[in-house]
Order: structure tokens, then C-alpha cells, then sequence
């Protein structure tokens, strides 16, 4: 997580310096009724990089060997189109259906004679359906700001729920459910060229509801609640 917001923010420096330094003082801008227009449409495609909250049962310590459960975040990508509905001038309302690709690993660790790692890897097609209020800053000539806070409903096309788990725990998998619910908020940046907006946002998603289906393994009875955690990196560009 911390690599992508390093570089997201060295690219963010880099393109309000190159706006700023090539903008006319004189010059009003592109795409100047922009703020005025009702609706707007466009596509969005970006990286994420999905994880998971993990709080253990309440008395861990009778799983005698197992020490800790580490949640492994790993890379995806997604696509999306961009519905956006202007409520006010600086407030907008933003759908944006997408198909996420994610990955997520769950490792644990035994100590006994010797300590043992067993990693479960979850794979995820995701729809997802967000609904986000977009604050926009006012313009600068041909740049503008602006803050997101919202909810989103996802389904997971992958899930493996109703899978019947095997009794030898290395063939076992972490069942979860098909349906997700999160709250999201984020930022970005937005430069208007003639034809077009482009945009380049970051995202953090963290899921409300308790994903983990327990069904009796040692991977699952050690586990409380298992909530989603999603940081998406996306660059949007609309008419």
C-alpha cells in the first residue's frame, strides 16, 4: 500500500507542476462549462490491492500450536464505467459499476518442534457497485481537487462457498461469503484537456460485513470476524 501512495503522489507532484508551469495566466481554461453540465460519462481502469481485517477468537490460546494469522495482501486490476450527476456545482453524485480481479492470501503459523507456515490464497471476481459524493475544490485554470466518501455493494463471481471442504487441511480452503457491503473514501486529482477530463484517484474500501463462513475447519475456528480491505489506484477519463 505504502509503495503505490508513494508513487501515485510523486506522479501527482510531477503533472500539477508540468499544468501549472505550461498554463497561459490569461487563458480561462478548457472545457469551461464543465462545473454547469448535468451528467457526465466516461470509463475508469486502475491496480488494486485487496487485504483483510482479521480479529481471532476470543480465546486463541487454545489453538495450541497456531501462533498467528497474517493477512498477505496481493495486486489486481479493475475497469469500470463512470456515471457522474451533478447535484451542485461542486457536488456531484458518482456510479461507477466495476470488475475488480483480486487476490488475497491468509498465512498461518504453528510452532511446535519446528514452526510450519500454511497459506490459503482466495481469488476473487469482483462486481462491484459503488456509489460515491464527490466534493470538487474549484478550478485552476485547467486543474482541480476533489475528496470522495461513499458505500459500495459487491459480489464475488469466484466465491467458493457452497464448496464441500475436504478433511486432509492442506486441501482445505477459507470459504466466504458471495456478498459484501463497504464504506469508501478517497481523492483525487482532475485535468481538463479540450475534448476530455482526465483524473488520477486513490481509493481505500473497508468491508462492513463479517465475510468469513465458518464451517468447522482449523482455518475457520480460529477466526472471529473477517472483514475486506480494498485500496484501489484508478485513473478515470470522461466526456
Amino acid at each position: 500500500m505504502k509503495y503505490y501512495l508513494k508513487h501515485i503522489l510523486a506522479l501527482l507532484i510531477v503533472l500539477i507542476t508540468f499544468i501549472v508551469k505550461a498554463q497561459d495566466p490569461h487563458e480561462k481554461g478548457n472545457l469551461e462549462q464543465y462545473y454547469n453540465e448535468t451528467l457526465h460519462f466516461g470509463f475508469t481502469m486502475g491496480l488494486n490491492r485487496a487485504d483483510f481485517l482479521i480479529q481471532p477468537v476470543v480465546h486463541f490460546e487454545r489453538f495450541d500450536t497456531l501462533k498467528t494469522i497474517i493477512s498477505n495482501p496481493k495486486s489486481g486490476f479493475n475497469l469500470g464505467i463512470v456515471t457522474d450527476l451533478r447535484l451542485q456545482k461542486y457536488i456531484t453524485l458518482r456510479f461507477i459499476p466495476s470488475l475488480l480481479f483480486a487476490e488475497r492470501n491468509l498465512q498461518y503459523y504453528y510452532e511446535g518442534f519446528d514452526t510450519i507456515t500454511r497459506t490459503k490464497t482466495i481469488e476473487s471476481t469482483f462486481l462491484n457497485f459503488p456509489i460515491n459524493f464527490k466534493l470538487r475544490s474549484k478550478r485552476v485554470y485547467n486543474f482541480g481537487a476533489y475528496l470522495l466518501a461513499g458505500s459500495a455493494y459487491s459480489i464475488d463471481l469466484a466465491s467458493k462457498r457452497k464448496v464441500v471442504n475436504s478433511v486432509n487441511p492442506k486441501e482445505q480452503i477459507v470459504k466466504l461469503t458471495r456478498d459484501d457491503f463497504s464504506y469508501e473514501m478517497g481523492v483525487g486529482s482532475e485535468f481538463y484537456f479540450q475534448y476530455f477530463k482526465f483524473a488520477i484517484e486513490a481509493k481505500l474500501s473497508i468491508g462492513i460485513k463479517n465475510i468469513l463462513i465458518n464451517d468447522n475447519t482449523i482455518f475457520s475456528n480460529s477466526i472471529e470476524k473477517l472483514n475486506s480491505k480494498l485500496l484501489l489506484i484508478s485513473i478515470t477519463f470522461e466526456g
